[in-house]
């Protein structure tokens, strides 16, 4: 679409969108067509019923209290009346409590139905869209844009039915009394409509910058007030600079709110002064009809006309207001939709192909696999034609400096995201045509800063398979060298975590990881530096859970530690997004290339020594573990 000099759309194609956007919005009610139907059934049979009592005033004054053919009032003729008008009155009011609760019932269902759309949707989306949005602003959307809808969809939609045709009815009944009148007192509503856009689109611009100023305050939260970003500012003595931050923001947020209240009092202003101007024009123009001969009109005329003129001004002042509601409620649903129009990267395919996990063997093979990160250009590619493959029972271990391409190599495992060139493959199949539940039931994944939930351990560990036993939890524990330190906390396996784990140490952390995926147990292990950040004590005990992990499977694992993946069945060195050199250990120090550059650079030109139960001694002393020596001990059978 077309945009004017400062980037807004043309008046023509903002039209269209405005129209797209109202039509979507009522879509969201197409599913609940009966609650729907029942509220506009209450909503036609109410506003009928609001025009009987204004209309019987007539009767009231001109029959009842004042009887042209008779002196003094009619007593009998009152007492009807009045029984009729209190039992539409009456009836009037239950209509409308039944009214209220359908239709609350109605918008929360279809709020109910948008959250839970919202939600699903941001589960499929894929890793690149959560790679360039800020956590905050995804949860202000979910919470505070919702919440923003709710007037909308729960009374804002119904109200505008009812007093549309609380108007038309009034209309109606004010041209039987009097067409005159009516042509006066209709002559105001344009003024109406046009004092309401000035006002509308003006409240939907700060819904919008008043929206935005929440979420940025949500990022601000969700980064600073967590366990990590509190500390974070502690160590740094930030907080004086993130208490700036979030006052300038909370300022911003302010400003907006009261520039909404000063146009929301303008509006109210406004119909407050139509509504005392136009009965006193009445009066006048009835005393000018009477006074001329061109009509004649009783006093229960005037005073029913009077009467359903505030059938007629308070009704549109109310469709009005509303109005500008919606258009404020129409920036909230912007935001809602630009997400929900967002699709993902990584989409299964329709027919997927399906392979149960007993017959999965976890044969991993790249061919000639590029891949460039969105935005990047192909000139700046991650990988360049990569081909490698790892079968059952090897470890294919990846190394290289930084930034070159290892850790991208493993998320395309996962299908993270898909190769830009080339195909990987899972015992022969296409990993883009495989079902979703096939591959995540055949991989598993230990990256170097495990993500745990603020639940209980034994929930963190089952979360791969909610179904399994407590025996199988603790046998996981067990094999992660994990079970005795949970055994030592008051509450075992029923401790809460956490935010992130906090409550735990970054070993013990990494050993809940790793007994989540033994109990998940994949066919594909991936280890992105499961060790690297920890200390050796920890870090041998978790090579010790890793060989019991990595028994059996097909291994692809990140290491900056060589001295861990020395033993590897093949090592892979990449080097800008490409295999320079592949062989084992001997063969890649012999070979005189990177490896042996980055080896060297490790060991100070020491040497492998001796390979014992606890690990390798390089020549300098130093004791480090081994996964592949603690692979062969496990199928032994032996223990250290």
């Amino acid at each position: 679409m077309s945009t004017t000099a400062n980037g807004e759309l043309d008046p023509q194609n903002a039209a269209v969108a405005d129209s797209a956007s109202w039509r979507r919005i009522a879509g969201l009610f197409a599913p609940h067509k009966r609650p729907t139907a029942v509220v506009l059934g209450l909503v036609l049979v109410t506003a009928i019923l609001g025009i009987v009592n204004p209309l019987l005033l007539e009767v009231v004054f001109d029959d009842g209290l004042f009887p042209a053919d008779r002196e003094g009032p009619d007593v009998r003729l009152l007492t009807i009346l009045t029984g009729i008008m209190l039992g539409v009155a009456a009836l009037s009011g239950l209509l409308g409590v039944w009214q209220t609760v359908v239709t609350n019932r109605l918008g929360q269902t279809v709020l109910l139905d948008l959250r839970n759309s919202l939600y699903r949707h941001l589960q499929r989306l894929s890793l690149s869209f959560y790679a360039s949005r800020r956590t905050g602003d995804m949860q202000s959307r979910l919470s505070s844009d919702v919440a923003g809808v709710q007037t909308a969809v729960t009374t804002t939609l119904s109200s505008i039915l009812s007093n549309s045709v609380t108007v038309i009815s009034a209309i109606v009944a004010m041209i039987f009394l009097s067409w005159q009148l009516t042509i006066l007192a209709v002559l105001f509503v344009p003024l109406f409509v046009l004092a309401t856009r000035w006002v509308g689109r003006r409240r939907e611009r700060l819904t919008g910058e008043a929206q935005a100023a929440t979420g940025e305050m949500t990022v601000i939260t969700q980064e600073t007030l967590t366990t990590s970003g509190i500390t974070l500012a502690k160590l740094f003595g930030r907080q004086q600079h993130e208490i700036a931050r979030f006052e300038e923001a909370n300022q911003r947020l302010a400003q907006v709110a009261t520039r909404q209240q000063i146009i929301g009092q303008a509006f109210f202003m406004i119909v407050m002064t139509f509504l005392g101007v136009t009965p006193v024009l009445i009066y006048l123009a009835a005393g000018i009809i009477l006074d001329s001969g061109v009509a004649t009109l009783s006093a229960g005329t005037i005073v029913a006309f009077t009467t359903l003129q505030t059938r007629l001004f308070f009704p549109v002042a109310r469709i009005l207001e509303v109005w500008v509601e919606l258009q404020s409620s129409r920036a909230m649903f912007r935001r809602i939709f630009r997400y929900l129009d967002e699709e993902p990267e990584i989409v299964e395919r329709e027919d997927p192909i399906t392979v149960p996990r007993a017959d999965a063997r976890g044969i991993v093979r790249f061919e000639d696999v590029s891949f460039t990160y969105s935005g990047l250009g192909t000139e700046n590619a991650a990988l360049h034609g990569v081909s490698l493959e790892a079968n059952p029972g090897q470890l294919v271990a990846l190394v290289g400096p930084s930034g070159a391409g290892k850790s991208t190599l493993l998320n395309l495992v996962a299908r993270l995201y898909d190769p830009t060139d080339g195909r990987i493959r899972l015992d022969g199949h296409d990993l883009r045509d495989l079902s979703f539940a096939s591959l995540a039931s055949m991989l598993g994944f230990v990256t170097q800063e495990s993500y745990l939930f603020a639940d209980s351990l034994r929930a963190n560990i089952a979360y791969g398979k909610p179904d399994a036993s407590d025996d199988e939890i603790i046998a996981a524990a067990k094999a992660a060298a994990i079970h005795e330190r949970i055994e030592e906390f008051d509450l075992g396996y029923d401790t809460v975590v956490g935010e992130r784990g906090f409550r735990l140490s970054g070993g013990e952390r990494q050993r809940i990881a790793i007994a989540r995926v033994l109990l998940h147990d994949p066919r594909v292990l991936v280890l992105d530096e499961a060790t690297s950040a920890l200390d050796t004590a920890s870090e041998r005990r978790i090579q010790a859970a890793l060989g019991e992990l990595v028994s059996g499977r097909t291994t692809i694992a990140v290491a900056h530690r060589l001295s861990t993946i020395q033993a590897a069945d093949v090592i892979h060195v990449i080097d800008r997004g490409r295999v320079i050199e592949s062989g084992d250990h001997d063969s890649l120090l012999a070979a005189g290339g990177m490896y042996r550059d980055l080896y060297h650079e490790q060991f100070d030109d020491g040497a492998v020594e001796t390979r014992c139960a606890d690990g390798i001694v390089l020549a300098n002393g130093e004791s480090v573990p081994d996964i592949r020596e603690k692979r062969v001990l496990v199928r032994t059978g032996a223990r250290d």
